[in-house]
């Protein structure tokens, strides 16, 4: 088993070492560490992974010995450890292309993840939850039962005790009551490069505008539309040959693959949020 520290600070001199000697005085063994210092917001942020064999702490005290160090830091932090697998939900509408790779992926073990719940407006995809053994939940969601309706997927969520969901071409725009209940925790693919093209049909959108490359992005979801702090993203170089048609057919790749890099890093824990941004320690 392996623990994963993620701790943001303000920067000061020795914290590095200070961590460092925390674990290692109790016989960890470092396996992994990354650090990022913003010098313009005078930030510190670290990712530190190490072995629990022989570690003199036990696991469930870990959180315990260590928090007066990081009060001394006045740091946010957590610690996860990879026995545990974090319970995932899936929102999708019709396109199932990013659940396909998602389920795919999962299948062989890529994943460090329990996938407890497909969740959707439509009943399109119910057959492909029955092929991969999950349950599926259909919430039909019009303007008047919208309300209605994500309160009782809150319920759900919080009843299976979710630790993400991942919109996969989830064609319905989260309320503000809803993204409060899980911040930081509802992670989207939004078929463009983004800041470029928000909103609804980005690839009509950059057709018309004879763009030269279309990209696709994963971000975590906020109140403000396709405005959360970035996770991955990539690009794929087009021409003037590519109808939209083309543009949505070498974009569907482009979701599929940045979705499921984002996923994963969110899964080993090395995803960091600060105002607005993300820390990704790759």
């Amino acid at each position: 088993m392996t623990a994963i520290l993620l701790l943001s600070c303000a920067d000061q001199n020795g914290l590095v070492a200070k961590i460092s000697n925390f674990i290692s005085e109790n016989n960890g063994n470092i396996v992994d560490l990354d650090e990022h210092v913003d010098s313009d917001q005078n930030m510190f942020f670290i990712r530190v992974a190490w072995r629990m064999n022989g570690f003199k702490i036990e696991k469930k005290d870990i959180y315990s010995k260590f928090q007066p160090l990081a009060e001394k830091f006045n740091a946010k932090w957590e610690i996860n450890f990879t026995e545990q697998k974090p319970k995932l939900a899936i929102f999708v509408s019709k396109y199932d292309h990013a659940l396909q790779e998602i389920l795919w992926r999962n299948k062989f073990g890529e994943f460090n993840t329990e996938i407890v719940a497909i969740i959707s407006n439509h009943p399109d995809l119910m057959g492909l939850s029955e092929t991969y053994n999950i349950p599926f939940y259909h919430f039909p969601i019009t303007k008047e039962t919208k309300a209605e309706q994500e309160q009782r997927e809150i319920e759900l969520l919080k009843k299976m005790d979710i630790d993400l969901i991942v919109l996969a071409r989830y064609m319905q725009i989260l309320s503000a009551n809803f993204v409060s209940q899980f911040p930081n925790k509802i992670i989207n693919i939004h078929h463009s490069f983004l800041p470029a093209f928000m909103g609804g049909n980005p690839y009509k959108q950059a057709f018309e505008r004879g763009v030269k490359m279309i990209g696709a992005t994963s971000h975590f979801v906020t109140n403000d539309l396709d405005e959360g702090p970035i996770i991955a993203q990539d690009i794929i170089r087009i021409t003037h040959k590519d109808s939209v048609k083309e543009l949505v057919r070498k974009g569907r790749d482009l979701e599929r693959l940045v979705l499921a890099k984002a996923l994963h890093c969110f899964l080993e824990h090395r995803v960091l949020v600060h105002k607005g941004k993300t820390i990704v320690f790759e």
